[in-house]
């Protein structure tokens, strides 16, 4: 089993310590810091036993966990650790959720947000899907942007600017997160069908992205579940 360096930025030291314990081995917390800039010191400066100053690397780190003492720092957060480990998945593991974070972590690209009160196992399972390649945020976290910004329902079998129903089966995937991989296989197609799909919608909604298009359909309202009957 592949292991992967974990770095913890956390206010709280009791947190980080509980944390290191209990990750499984696959998951090796590389180093801990209070905040984003005590890790960049921490991961800079050199070890008494080391008199090259090796440290791991913003490359070598696979995986930060990471939350912020004040929401509103988490914007520049997010952006400092993309910038100092470009390489490595993001997840904002923090209390409780809202909506302005949410919409936040999916502007910056974070690749899960997860919250402290789950549980030891869920926590392990969502970090090796981040692994893996998936996003992965809490599905009642998409029902309250949803109930915020709502604008409307949209009815399953009522495409929206001009949606065929699969490209709307896409966008609610996009809202969870979902792999093209994890998208085909859900809807019995190619993963080549639904990158065709994929282009197609985001012409027709106007978005750049994946992350766009599901902050869009977030915005829209497109969370509930369509038959898959019928679709092309």
């Amino acid at each position: 089993m592949a292991t992967h360096d974990v770095l913890v930025i956390d206010p709280s030291t009791l947190f980080r310590q509980g944390l290191r314990q209990l990750l499984p081995q696959d998951f090796r917390v590389v180093s801990e810091a209070r905040d984003v800039e005590a890790a960049r010191a921490e991961l800079s400066a050199p070890t008494p036993n080391d008199i090259s100053g090796a440290k791991p690397s913003g490359r070598s780190v696979a995986l930060v966990l990471f939350d912020v003492t004040d929401a509103g720092e988490f914007r520049a957060a997010a952006n400092q650790l993309h910038s100092l480990f470009p390489e490595a998945r993001l997840v904002y593991l923090t209390n409780g959720f809202d909506a302005p974070r949410l919409r936040m972590a999916l502007e910056a690209g974070i690749d899960g947000y997860l919250t402290k009160d789950r549980s030891s196992n869920a926590l392990i399972q969502s970090l090796h899907l981040v692994m893996l390649g998936e996003k992965v945020f809490p599905s009642d976290l998409a029902l309250l942007l949803t109930q915020q910004n709502h604008t409307g329902s949209v009815g399953a079998g009522s495409p929206h600017k001009g949606l065929s129903m699969r490209e709307t089966q896409i966008l609610r995937a996009l809202v969870k997160g979902e792999s093209n991989k994890v998208i085909a296989n859900g809807l019995h197609i190619t993963e080549a069908t639904v990158k065709v799909h994929l282009k197609s919608l985001l012409r027709k909604i106007n978005c750049n992205n994946r992350t766009q298009a599901a902050i869009w359909a977030l915005n829209n309202g497109l969370t509930e579940a369509t038959p898959t009957a019928g679709a092309a």
